[in-house]
């Protein structure tokens, strides 16, 4: 069977645009295909709403790590966070670490704000201050109806 040649001109063209296709999606979602050395950090919250395995870890809004994993610790009734923070990185030990996200409808991420200890953590360590993730309807209830009634009542 004998081949056009305009047959595999478009054959190699659509090829072509599948290999831009997934290079501009692995590079527009941060994925990667190889993992880079990191080194595991443990915090706990109350609340780690909208946190899963493979959110972001950022520092100064530049991401520096992923969650590797997410478990409620039966003792505490607290969210568990492990951390898996790229090698090259040294947090102070009075690090704080917060729920954050990117606006009103956007995602959630992992936010690390550094302290200023001279001595840092350690792998396997964990933050000594965190903040939960807020709520957005405890917020609005609470804008809507007073604070002091959306907290208590009676």
């Amino acid at each position: 069977m004998a081949y056009r040649a305009w047959e595999v001109a478009l054959g190699a063209a659509v090829m072509l645009v599948a290999a831009v296709f997934v290079v501009f999606a692995l590079r527009s979602t941060g994925a990667a295909l190889g993992s880079a050395a990191s080194y595991d950090l443990q915090a706990s919250f109350r609340s780690a709403e909208g946190v899963r395995p493979g959110t972001e870890v950022r520092l100064a809004g530049v991401k520096i790590g992923t969650v590797t994993a997410l478990t409620l610790d039966p003792q505490t009734f607290r969210a568990m966070l492990t951390l898996g923070v790229d090698q090259g990185i040294e947090l102070p030990l009075d690090s704080t670490i917060q729920v954050a996200q990117e606006g009103i409808l956007g995602g959630t991420f992992i936010e690390i704000l550094p302290g200023g200890d001279m001595d840092n953590l350690q792998p396997g360590d964990s933050f000594q201050d965190t903040q939960s993730a807020v709520s957005l309807i405890t917020l609005l209830l609470r804008a809507f109806t007073g604070s002091d009634a959306a907290a208590d009542p009676q």
